[in-house]
């Protein structure tokens, strides 16, 4: 399936899990207002953020009630100052504060992930070196966070454990060394690109010579990345991985190697504060 196709699923499924969640079978304390009850609300943030989750608001708002309007002041990837509206939404007001958590919690989450991103790409500029997400995405999430990450100026590594290779140490040893694993890799799927996670020079030596065409180069130290970049002379893509923060970032990317990877950008996140303020009432 076509990465667009799948994300537009999952979000029809996100929102739709959501609100199974955390509706139910109803929302009680919304039928203490009067079905005829319409209101204006406002959604802020507290603190500077980058945006991210139009399209998961607008499909749980959709699918809750279909007479509910938003109108976005800005868009996925567009930063937020503290105290910024970006959200005004007009409808029935059970529907309002029915779908408020759902919406607010998705967009807290999201919009974390790609504010993180945006940090982090802002310390790597004038580097060349490409921020890259992992696999570890906060469950049921995984196209989401990997969509956060692009908003914020990041890259996808692989998306699943289907549109890429990445031996690691156990497949190594259950292949019974990198190179049986990179050509049985090749035989099973010539055309998708193979990596190999290696720990020390031996094995980058042995992935180079195998014909990987990334090499992750697993907590290796400042100065063994920068002889990592020598001895491959630009044969692979070379990935850094392991104990990436904001210190230690922009010192990685000048050792030379061609991407970092993160798994910070998508598990260890602060929702960003938001805020939904009704502020006009109305008979429809």
């Amino acid at each position: 399936m076509h990465y667009q196709d799948a994300l537009i699923e999952e979000i029809r499924a996100s929102a739709a899990h959501l609100l199974a969640e955390d509706v139910g079978p109803g929302d009680i304390t919304a039928q203490l207002i009067p079905d005829t009850q319409w209101a204006s609300a406002r959604v802020i943030t507290r603190e500077p953020a980058v945006l991210c989750g139009m399209a998961w608001v607008e499909e749980l708002f959709r699918r809750l009630d279909v007479s509910v309007t938003l109108r976005w002041s800005a868009a996925d990837g567009d930063p937020l100052e503290a105290g910024q509206c970006f959200l005004e939404l007009e409808g029935p007001a059970r529907s309002l504060l029915t779908g408020e958590r759902a919406a607010l919690n998705l967009l807290q989450s999201l919009s974390a992930t790609a504010t993180r991103t945006r940090h982090y790409a802002t310390l790597l500029e004038g580097t060349g070196v490409r921020l890259l997400d992992t696999r570890k995405t906060l469950p049921g999430l995984r196209l989401a966070q990997k969509y956060a990450v692009t908003c914020g100026g990041g890259h996808n590594h692989r998306i699943g454990l289907y549109d890429a290779f990445l031996i690691k140490e156990n497949h190594i040893a259950a292949c019974g060394g990198i190179e049986a694993a990179v050509k049985a890799a090749r035989r099973i799927a010539s055309d998708l690109p193979v990596e190999v996670e290696v720990e020390s020079f031996e094995e980058l030596d042995q992935a180079l010579a195998a014909g990987a065409d990334i090499v992750m180069l697993d907590n290796f130290s400042l100065d063994d990345m920068r002889e990592a970049v020598k001895r491959n002379a630009g044969r692979a893509t070379l990935e850094a991985s392991g104990n990436v923060d904001e210190s230690t970032l922009r010192a990685i990317a000048d050792t030379g190697v061609d991407c970092i990877s993160s798994g910070a950008l998508t598990k260890d996140i602060k929702a960003i504060d938001l805020s939904m303020r009704i502020v006009d009432l109305h008979d429809a």
